[in-house]
């Protein structure tokens, strides 16, 4: 009998789902009957176990230690209870919020989490129903919780699920970072090593939420940038992707004074398979093209998209030199209109140096740019809104995979509903004077420059790979990508100034282009993010496939 198969039973022992213990039963008597498939299944379910960090739990459906399971999650529920119930703070237990979107099991692993989480004595908070994330980001800090759960997959395939983790007091209901994911991966453990879920305390003593959580939050969203006026004539188009974000959108464009989209009817209410898409992510090619079919037999102005938990956005407009008619703005483009807006606002308002724009390190340099004209700070910090959010002074943060913190004092993280409101009021004030969506972008450039930018990634099947080739640019560091010589390199593998550390590779190109180079922290890739800046939107064009050409070389396998 194989250590898979040893653990597997163990694993059957303690499961509580029908479900995930039907698959389990199936693959072990199709393994004992010398199926190699069922015993390489087993194998990869049970090899090891699914990783607590930063990012939280993510990864697929199914039975085993390996994947996303009703056991897992009230393993890591009582992990993350015996975390907050050892930190010091107040007199009195700990609050909990929890929230969950509309994939797969997602309210399942909401309720056995409630369900724990009062079983050890805190003081657990259901949301009423599903709702996106930023709702429950928001909720941390509304209701003066000790932490925040959010199940949720995000962006990723159909088959997955995941569970992300919020900190309220000194950490302001951000995403936890290094040393607490470390600490509550140690808890998590301990309680898997036991390998007794029967022995978990559970309680149905858990509150659920009122709906004036969600009116407080729809409230400070459609405070972000209320319609100017009337929009008599605006014409648009929305998709929630099969997710949770129209409900609450649809709530908040009727408090601001927006007129309502033309909806994707076919992705409009959540379905967590997701059967429109193959992969349910804006920036997935195919993604959006019932949007763009909608807006084309509507004669839309611009379109915009959520993700299925609505954190992050999506925005196409119309463009007769592309294929279809209309083109996705990358996610740099409208997090420098978006942050240009954010500028104007903090001046307005007199803020100064100790305000400040915050994006990603990999994300465009143009909105250091925008700091520098309206007299702000800026932050380039480590990917991840967990980074981003805790930028002194914050004002404004985006990463280029399209997430926008437009509201730092009300949520911090990225919210793809606030940023839709802030993208409306910007489209909303452009056609006040007799612009367009599209003309934005040629606004920014004409008073910014022209930046561009772009990726290169190497897909890889051993990632031992990887590490090997970051290994290799930092024994031997390149003197140019391309024809373009590098004047410096940054090495961010025992941090810099005042990044901590991470697997990253920057290069200073003399021409002031950039290419940052690091692991995908999501797949088996390594990736190089190229920024341009150019006398024109054609010389950017160029200069970007140039050095585009010369990182695909920068990273090539061994």
């Amino acid at each position: 009998m194989t250590d898979a198969t040893d653990a597997a039973r163990a694993w059957l022992a303690q499961d509580p789902d029908p479900v995930t213990r039907a698959e389990l039963d199936q693959l072990l008597a199709a393994a004992d009957a010398g199926d190699a498939s069922a015993a390489a299944d087993l194998a990869d379910r049970f090899g090891t176990r699914l990783a607590f960090g930063t990012a939280g739990l993510r990864g697929r459906l199914g039975a085993g230690s390996n994947r996303m399971n009703r056991v897992l999650v009230m393993q890591a529920a009582a992990g993350l209870a015996a975390y907050l119930l050892a930190a010091p703070g107040p007199d009195g237990p700990p609050t909990v919020v929890i929230g969950y979107d509309g994939r797969r099991n997602s309210d399942v692993f909401a309720r056995d989490s409630a369900e724990v989480f009062a079983g050890a004595g805190l003081r657990a908070i259901l949301l009423p129903r599903l709702l996106p994330t930023p709702v429950l980001a928001f909720a941390v800090r509304h209701l003066g919780a000790d932490a925040g759960v959010m199940v949720t997959a995000s962006h990723n395939p159909p088959d997955d699920n995941g569970y992300k983790v919020y900190l309220g007091g000194a950490d302001d209901g951000a995403q936890i970072v290094p040393p607490a994911d470390a600490e509550i991966a140690a808890h998590i453990q301990r309680v898997a090593d036991a390998g007794d879920l029967a022995s978990i305390p559970r309680s149905h003593g858990y509150e659920t939420a009122s709906e004036d959580v969600v009116e407080a939050y729809v409230a400070a969203t459609a405070a972000v940038s209320p319609a100017p006026g009337s929009l008599e004539g605006m014409t648009w188009v929305y998709t929630a992707m099969h997710g949770v974000g129209w409900e609450t959108l649809s709530k908040i464009l009727e408090r601001a004074g927006y007129p309502a989209p033309a909806l994707v009817t076919a992705q409009t209410e959540p379905d967590g398979t997701f059967p429109t898409v193959a992969f349910p992510n804006p920036e997935e090619p195919g993604a959006m093209d019932l949007a763009f079919e909608t807006a084309r037999r509507v004669d839309a102005e611009f379109v915009i998209a959520n993700d299925p938990d609505a954190d992050r956005l999506a925005v196409a407009v119309p463009d007769a030199d592309v294929a279809g008619g209309w083109r996705p703005l990358t996610g740099n483009e409208v997090g420098l209109l978006l942050g240009w807006r954010a500028a104007r606002l903090a001046a307005t308002a007199g803020a100064g140096r100790e305000a400040s724009l915050a994006c990603s390190l990999v994300s465009s340099p143009g909105l250091a740019v925008v700091a520098e004209r309206y007299g702000l700070s800026s932050h380039a910090t480590l990917t991840g809104f967990k980074w981003i959010s805790r930028a002194p002074g914050i004002v404004y943060g985006f990463e280029e995979a399209l997430g926008y913190l437009v509201n730092p004092e009300t949520v911090r993280d990225k919210d793809g509903i606030s940023a839709a409101v802030a993208m409306l009021g910007l489209v909303a004030e452009a056609r006040g004077r007799g612009a367009t969506a599209a003309d934005l972008l040629r606004d920014f450039q004409e008073e910014f420059g022209y930046f561009a930018s772009g990726q290169v990634s190497l897909r890889v099947q051993d990632v031992s790979v990887i590490g090997r080739i970051m290994a290799r640019l930092r024994a031997e560091p390149p003197r140019a990508v391309g024809a373009v010589a590098v004047e410096r390199i940054d090495d961010l593998l025992h941090g810099l100034d005042d990044l901590p550390p991470g697997d990253v590779l920057r290069l200073w190109l003399v021409d002031g282009s950039r290419v940052v180079v690091r692991p995908s922290g999501t797949e088996p890739k390594l990736k190089a993010y190229l920024d341009v800046r150019g006398e024109t939107a054609a010389d950017a064009r160029e200069r970007l496939g140039a050095l585009e050409a010369g990182a695909k070389e920068l990273v090539a396998s061994e």
